[in-house]
Formats: C-alpha cells, structure tokens, sequence
C-alpha cells in the first residue's frame, strides 16, 4: 500500500514523499535516494517487490524534483545547496527512524542519490543505517574535479546558477550514449529497455536539463565524499553494496564504481561488496534483466542486515 506525505524542506517549501507499506509487521525500512532529472515514483515497482517481502519503503523527490517543486520553486534547482538537499534525505530518515525505531535501516541511493546518501555516512557516521547501498555511483579523478568545478563555476556567474545552460549539459552528460550502438534517442545510455526509456522521455519531471547550480552543488558534493577525512569519518562495521552496470558511462563502466569500493576499504571499512552486471547500462533496477538485480540485493540483505527476518 502507498501512502504519500510531505515534510517541511531545509530549503524552502515542503519534500514530497512516497511511502510503500507492508501487509504485515513491518521488518525493516529502505530508504531510496533518487537520481538527477527524476522522481521518486519511478521506483514504484522496486518498492512493491521490496513491500512484499515486508519493508517499509520510503522515497523523496528532492529539492527542485517531482512533487517538491512547489509554485516559485525552480525546477532542477537545489535551494538549499548540496547540503540542504542532503539535510532533507536526512530528515527522512530521522522521521521514519522515529516511528519504526526498532527494525533495521537501510540506505539506498542510486546515481546522483548514491553521491547523497554517501554524503550522509561521511556527514552523519552515527545516524544509525544498517546497511547502505550504492547503486549506479562513479569516481572522479582528484587532478581533474577542481579544473571541473571551476568550469561550472564559471558558467553560474554568466548565466545565473537558476537558470539551466545547454552546452554544459552536454559538457557533463553529452557523451553518456557514446558506447551505445545505433542510439534511438539521446537517453538510451539508462537501460537496454525502450519501453522504459521512452517512459522517462514522456514523463514532465524527468529528463529535464538540471541548472548550472544544480551542476555546481552535485560536483561541490562530489568533492566532499571523496576526501580522506570525509572517508575516514565513515562508520567502518557498516555493510556497504556497489552495485552497477558494466555499461554504466556514470561509473566509466565498472571502474569509477570499484575505484570508490577501494577507497571505502582504504578508509577501513571492513565489509564492502561489489558486483558488477556485465552489458547493464545505468538504471539496473529498470533492465532487461532487473529481477535478477532484484534477487541479487534482497539476498545481500538477508545476508547483511543482522536483525531482519531470515525471510527478508
């Protein structure tokens, strides 16, 4: 059952949620942070698989996302910076912690949402999450974010960080569909399923082009969780899962994604699991071959996530 609700923003307005419930007691929570040019809905089908199966499921559209875009908001536009975005995935979380205080918590964040909720275990080491998993993340090189972030920078003071910039789209996603043959449309580089692509085309909240401030705040983020002190203050017992798809252009096709695995470990977690899906492109939860993306993570957590059920 889903039932939606909203929370005052730590920017402005409220933060729209989505809620799927279990038929029964509830056995633990997943929390999912969504990606860039997307809504929380989207996950609808994942949510209902994960609710079956006794989770509580929650999803927020972010600042400047879906049903948080509130009248004089913009549309792909943080207003409360990267952090204030981040403070609203953390408010979920300290909401729903409080009402179901008792059963374990897990993190998910794909894409852009990966990039939040490992600021959340490098901001918030002591929030409680039982495990976390980061599905669809990359790594960018040290010598070149700096030289990037000066770029966006740049383009914020020339055309104002509300107002989106097409040439420094393409600059950061232009050649996401490089390795994709024959291309039907400029989004094929998300998943091998059309149906699924032309959904995302269709849908008014999605596919958008993000703000120069948008770009700013992610790649401001970006630099934050790949610090040594940001790693180092991450819990080290906490169970994390890299999951992506071998023809991901976000995670440089596998690479970005166990460069970010090493630097977990480097920083002295102890239980870091990787597993790459070979010819997946970006959203492995919307592939051709997604019930086994399914299998595979409900089986991590009855694995990892010590106190649910056995049946979990």
């Amino acid at each position: 059952m889903r039932a939606d609700f909203r929370f005052d923003s730590c920017g402005a307005g409220k933060i729209h949620v989505c809620r799927w419930m279990p038929e029964g007691e509830p056995k633990a929570v997943f929390q999912i942070d969504h990606g860039i040019a997307e809504v929380a809905e989207r996950y609808d089908a994942f949510a209902q698989v994960l609710a079956q199966r006794g989770f509580v499921v929650v999803a927020d559209d972010h600042m400047g996302h879906g049903e948080s875009v509130g009248e004089g908001d913009t549309k792909g536009y943080f207003t409360g910076g990267w952090f204030g975005a981040v403070a609203d995935s953390y408010r979920l979380l300290e909401l729903t912690k409080a009402e179901f205080p008792d059963i374990p918590y897990v993190l998910f964040g794909h894409s852009m949402g990966s990039f939040m909720a490992r600021t959340i275990l490098c901001k918030y080491p002591d929030s409680g999450i039982d495990a976390a998993i980061i599905c669809g993340t990359g790594w960018q090189p040290a010598f070149a974010l700096p030289a990037v972030i000066k770029v966006v920078q740049s383009v914020c003071k020339r055309v104002g960080e509300t107002n989106p910039d097409v040439t420094l789209h393409k600059l950061v996603f232009g050649g996401y569909n490089r390795k994709v043959e024959h291309p039907r449309t400029e989004f094929d580089w998300l998943t091998r399923d059309a149906k699924i692509v032309d959904a995302y085309i269709a849908h008014p909240m999605c596919g958008f082009t993000e703000t120069t401030g948008l770009l700013r705040d992610l790649m401001t983020g970006i630099r934050y969780i790949e610090r040594p002190e940001s790693l180092a203050a991450m819990r080290k017992d906490l169970p994390v899962f890299f999951i992506a798809g071998g023809d991901d252009p976000v995670g440089n096709y596998g690479k970005g994604v166990r460069q970010s695995a090493d630097a977990f470990r480097k920083a002295g977690m102890t239980d870091v699991s990787v597993h790459i899906y070979p010819l997946c492109r970006h959203e492995i939860l919307n592939e051709i071959n997604r019930e086994e993306v399914y299998g595979d993570i409900l089986r991590w957590l009855s694995s990892h996530v010590k106190k649910s059920s056995p049946n979990v």
